[in-house]
């Protein structure tokens, strides 16, 4: 007799973002499949305090505090509650019932305010919600996870290199993805409130003059990042998607805002439309297009500059017509929330596929790093029992073995250090800057010292993530010396703990000269971290 099927669980994010807090709330089965239950929007002033005075308001913080509440009180009909724990970025933590499947994150506005920290106890005092900050890597990273399976469900989009767009409140997010590969990911710091709130500090220049000018920069700067074969644009945002809902006739599905996937609405919206639609917007007043399309004061507000750059990057790119998808930031959310925050396999090798292409920018060793990388994977999963880390310590062992010698292209000495620093001030698709610091600090002590308390960036870390470091280091010493000849004459190692010794056995090799006197170089950080001293045998 099978097994009973376990029912659907509930799973919830709520995104704070620059005008507006979101919450939805899905439905996942077994096999993974998504079904939206509920999506609720109220409007905020978040983005206009920061990006006007830089800091979040007293007032703006109990508006936000009386919307978090009210949206409690649903997650809590779905049995979904942050109790007094608050709620983990990625699943690490959640709610006593809800085990992970809560997240509530916040973008630019709240992160670029002053009284960041502030504003996020206040909302855990007054309603027991942990909001996690998230940066400009972990949105592209979400939203990829989002659109991916639009694009998968329209097999000339998905061959083709699509440029996705989201212009928000701070931030405009970039992508381009082909075959659902991303070639190109970017945030940049140009958004529709921003671009608004320098309107106050252009005294004598008419908003649509400046924000002609601020768009035509940055489209300019957007298509010329992106790669030169990108052929489609894909808009994303509520107000791309409530022009296009002016303009064209409905779909089956628009404005329901229904999963990301087959049954996503999408609309072509011909590009001489819209610039109908914005000749006419800019001859009226906010307040003026907030009574005619009954709209909401505050997307009133955002929707005309943010329709400029959408508009200026469809034409810099040669564009007659870009595609406006019904998928939001919510959608890559509530995936990754029902994953429980581990990457998918398609996203873990974009950012592995970032690696190599950084790498290759830097003339590092392809080979050489590739082979590296396989050995320290490989020592990962078979010591799982001792270094006792996670799979995101696994990506990022990963990352640094094939990063590691990228600072050679400044030069030989001392270019661990060079290593740590170029990784550390890089870009990697769906990597965040925490990440980065701790990849660049495994990629430093992959040779030389080992960390020591004079070293201020490994000083500067909790506990925990200075122990993961070494523990990280000293794996990718020996992933190293395995390779010594970088010949890739060790196709695998096999890992034994024999009483104080790990026994390393490479099958199939029987010389071994440089490689064991690498290990013997490297073995003295291992030694002093896990207390084994290393031996390396042929097979």
């Amino acid at each position: 007799m099978s097994d009973p099927v376990p029912p659907p669980l509930p799973v919830a994010v709520i995104d704070i973002g620059a005008t507006a807090m979101r919450l939805a709330l899905a439905e996942v089965a077994a096999d993974g499949a998504v079904r939206p239950l509920e999506h609720l929007t109220r409007a905020v002033n978040l983005g206009k305090d920061v990006f006007t005075d830089g800091a979040i308001t007293p007032a703006t913080m109990e508006a936000c505090v009386a919307v978090l509440r009210d949206y409690r009180r649903v997650l809590e009909q779905y049995g979904l509650s942050p109790g007094g724990r608050g709620l983990s970025g990625g699943g690490a933590g959640g709610s006593e019932a809800g085990d992970g499947r809560l997240r509530v994150v916040a973008t630019s506005a709240v992160r670029e305010a002053t009284n960041r920290l502030t504003f996020l106890d206040r909302i855990f005092a007054a309603t027991g919600i942990e909001i996690e900050p998230i940066d400009e890597a972990e949105t592209t990273r979400v939203t990829y996870l989002g659109v991916l399976p639009y694009l998968q469900a329209d097999p000339g989009l998905y061959d083709a290199t699509a440029a996705v767009a989201e212009v928000g409140g701070g931030t405009t997010d970039v992508l381009a993805i082909q075959q659902g590969d991303v070639r190109f990911s970017q945030s940049y710091r140009v958004g529709a409130l921003r671009m608004r709130e320098a309107v106050r500090a252009a005294a004598g220049t008419s908003p649509r003059q400046l924000w002609e000018r601020q768009a035509d920069r940055a489209a300019r700067r957007m298509a010329a990042d992106l790669p030169d074969d990108a052929g489609a644009l894909i808009a994303l945002g509520a107000d791309v998607r409530f022009a296009a809902g002016h303009l064209l006739p409905p779909t089956p599905g628009a404005g329901e805002e229904p999963e990301a996937g087959p049954d996503a609405a999408a609309q072509t919206l011909p590009l001489s439309l819209l610039r109908d639609f914005l000749d006419d917007a800019f001859a009226r007043t906010e307040d003026e297009l907030a009574r005619r399309y009954h709209l909401p004061f505050e997307q009133a507000e955002t929707l005309r500059p943010a329709l400029l750059v959408n508009l200026r990057l469809a034409e810099a790119l040669g564009l007659e017509e870009m595609i406006v998808a019904e998928v939001h930031l919510r959608d890559g959310l509530i995936r990754d929330t029902a994953a429980r925050g581990d990457w998918t396999a398609r996203a873990a090798a974009q950012a592995i596929q970032s690696a190599v292409t950084l790498g290759r920018r830097y003339r590092v060793d392809g080979d050489h790093a590739k082979q590296v990388a396989r050995m320290a994977d490989r020592l990962f999963e078979q010591l799982a029992e001792r270094h006792r880390l996670d799979a995101r310590h696994g990506r990022i062992l990963t990352l640094a073995a094939l990063l590691h010698e990228v600072g050679l292209f400044v030069g030989t000495t001392g270019y661990h250090k060079h290593s740590m620093y170029l990784i550390a001030n890089s870009d990697l698709f769906g990597v965040s800057r925490r990440d980065l610091h701790l990849i660049g600090l495994v990629a430093r002590y992959h040779r030389r010292a080992s960390p020591k308390a004079t070293h201020t960036p490994f000083t500067s870390m909790d506990r925990p993530e200075r122990v993961a470091v070494a523990k990280l280091a000293a794996i990718l010493r020996l992933a190293k010396a395995l390779d010594e000849s970088r010949s890739g004459r060790v196709k695998d190692v096999v890992a034994r703990v024999d009483g104080d010794r790990l026994i390393l056995t490479a099958p199939g090799v029987d010389d071994l000269s440089l490689e064991r006197l690498a290990v013997r170089q490297s073995g003295p950080l291992f030694r002093e971290i896990y207390g084994l001293r290393v031996l390396l045998r042929g097979g």
